[in-house]
């Protein structure tokens, strides 16, 4: 796809290996990349301006540059971008981050490898490399040998072993690429083979091991190319040591022009995490889940309270600062890094974690499924559930200015409750059924009672108001009503009336602390294609999928937010939540594989 300098979309690629990530735009240029990981201080940091350096990029700039196409290898994390210039010359950049099994682990080093090769033409290229630390703030000091540079960043230093002329890097001076070159970067470790050698292994290794994983995935047979891509984006927001799940890898880009709805995403939200866990088991992926369940029991307390997001470290503390140094994404600050979110009580998390661990216990093909003792770990969330589903919270959309009884909450605190109960059927352990049982079905009939408004016909979305938000449109997916309930199919109609606008759905029409939304939230346009697919209104779900499809950026990634009028992308990125809902509504809608053969 050819593309304009003053082109400014997040028309943006993403790499990374489960230990970071970094953004690729359609010009090769890494303009996002915090390091040594996820939550760290963004060395490359150009997709939000700095605000008094030159740089926060690593560019190969191609002189007379005039267009670009860039796609993914077939089912891999390996993009490749090939830039054109005016006079004939063109070249190759593939970028990656290494990834594959290697003795008894997976070898997955905090390191960008880009692959520079001229294709036609005497292309004349320039390699920029130009990390900055603090935010944005300064540029860190670097050293220079042989075959390799140095930047010392805090509590991390970045190391480059490349063939290209060091002093080509270290003073940006332009050369003509006449043949291959090779650029690694990564931590301060001197490359002790060929370099050549390294990458091409490399390359070889990290393709081989995308296609071993999208070959075990559960597909369906329509849209296999969007699942995939989504499956593969959802993998690499997953931090490995630890295995805490990102919303996004980016902070502050606005949920629309100029609203500074700017948050940090950087972190594990147990909501958005369960939501990943779960689209990717309906795809077979169940790792995710196992190494998402280690996380949670090492943040669980003794009495089974969870904050709603905490760091990939487990940091429970996240507190929210505007970042002064970096003027924002196309210069719409704030900039803010942490986020207050972690001091709200959203009592709908209980159920989000039941819900993510509870095919532990049925999936045999699993080499340590859940026990009694698993089990014991889960109930104190239950407990928690049961004793705050009608306390007001902070709710699913974070409102800072309110708290209400929502019944998103509710539900999903039965949720907890009914897990549990089947959970313990599955075990054997008929007292705990009959316990979690009792509470799911207490929770069920206040809720029922209290969110039903039969003068409007429909659920709202609190047990104090009479206003819709999309988050009702769940209510069938999780279990709590049948999608053929009179009062379900009511509400989903009633959202399709009052939420969606064209091509998409807004969280809620009614003001918040920042004013009335101003664009779609992606998921819940992927939420509304899955409940009229459920109420049978298949056709016309199917079509609505098709064309928020056609709304992906090139390379078929997502953000968090969707303007109405041309679908431009807005909010952070890449979205968890909104691949989790591509994924979600493709497995409802496709045809089966029985239908192909």
């Amino acid at each position: 796809m050819d593309i304009n300098v003053h082109e400014a979309n997040l028309e943006l690629g993403v790499i990374g290996n489960g230990s970071f990530g970094a953004l690729v735009d359609k010009r090769a240029r890494v303009v996002w990349s915090c390091l040594p990981a996820f939550d760290g201080d963004p060395a490359f940091c150009a997709l939000l301006s700095p605000c008094e350096q030159e740089g926060g990029d690593f560019s190969i700039e191609l002189e007379d540059f005039e267009r670009s196409e860039q796609r993914y290898d077939n089912n891999t994390a390996i993009l490749r971008t090939t830039l054109h210039d005016s006079r004939g010359g063109s070249l190759e950049i593939v970028d990656f981050a290494p990834r594959w099994r290697q003795n008894g682990r997976l070898y997955r080093p905090v390191s960008i490898i880009r692959r520079i090769t001229p294709l036609t033409g005497n292309p004349r290229i320039r390699v920029r490399l130009r990390p900055l630390a603090d935010w944005g703030a300064r540029v860190p000091e670097s050293t220079w040998g042989s075959n390799h540079m140095r930047w010392l960043l805090p509590h991390f230093t970045l190391r480059l072993s490349t063939d290209v002329p060091i002093r080509f890097v270290r003073d940006g001076l332009p050369f003509v690429l006449s043949h291959r070159m090779h650029l690694v970067l990564g931590p301060d470790e001197p490359m002790g083979r060929s370099l050549t050698g390294y990458v091409d292994e490399a390359l070889t290794r990290t393709r081989e091991y995308w296609f071993e994983w999208v070959r075990y995935l559960s597909i369906p047979l329509e849209w296999q190319e969007a699942v995939i891509r989504s499956a593969i984006t959802l993998k690499l927001c997953q931090y490995e040591d630890s295995g805490a799940i990102i919303a996004a890898m980016t902070t502050s880009v606005p949920e629309a022009p100029g609203s500074a709805r700017n948050w940090d995403y950087r972190y594990c939200w147990l909501r958005d995490a369960a939501f990943v866990v779960r689209s990717l088991n309906r795809l077979g992926a169940t790792r995710t889940m196992e190494e998402f369940l280690r996380y949670i029991f090492n943040l669980a307390s003794h009495d089974g309270s969870l904050q709603p997001l905490y760091g990939i470290g487990f940091e429970d503390r996240l507190d929210e600062v505007e970042v002064p140094s970096l003027a924002g994404y196309r210069g719409m600050g704030p900039v803010r890094r942490g986020n207050l979110a972690w001091i709200q009580k959203q009592h709908d998390v209980y159920g989000s974690v039941v819900l993510a661990s509870t095919q532990l216990f049925f999936d045999q093909r699993l080499a340590d499924p859940g026990d009694e003792d698993t089990f014991a770990r889960l109930e104190p969330l239950g407990e928690r559930a049961f004793a705050l589903y009608d306390v007001p919270d902070a709710g699913l959309w974070e409102f800072r200015g309110r708290a209400e009884v929502h019944t998103y909450t509710a539900a999903m605190c039965w949720a907890a409750c009914d897990r549990l109960a089947k959970i313990a059927t599955q075990l054997g352990l008929q007292e705990r059924v009959d316990y979690w049982r009792l509470r799911a079905n207490t929770i069920r009939k206040v809720t029922l009672d209290r969110a039903w408004r039969p003068d409007a016909n429909h659920f709202s979305a609190s047990f104090q108001s009479d206003y819709l938000d999309a988050s009702l449109l769940l209510l069938a997916d999780i279990g709590f009503v049948d999608a053929h309930d009179p009062r379900y199919v009511a509400t989903v109609e009633a959202i399709g009336r009052e939420l969606r606008h064209g091509d998409g759905v807004f969280r809620y029409v009614a003001p918040d602390d920042f004013g009335a939304p101003e664009t779609s939230f992606t998921i819940c346009t992927f939420w509304y294609i899955d409940a009229l697919a459920a109420i049978g209104r298949m056709d016309e779900a199917r079509e609505l999928f098709e064309r928020v499809l056609s709304h992906r950026n090139h390379l078929g990634l997502l953000s968090e937010d969707m303007a109405f009028e041309d679908g431009e992308g807005w909010g952070n990125f890449p979205q968890t939540y909104s691949h989790v809902g591509l994924i979600i509504a493709a497995m409802r809608l496709s045809r089966s594989w029985q239908e192909a053969s």
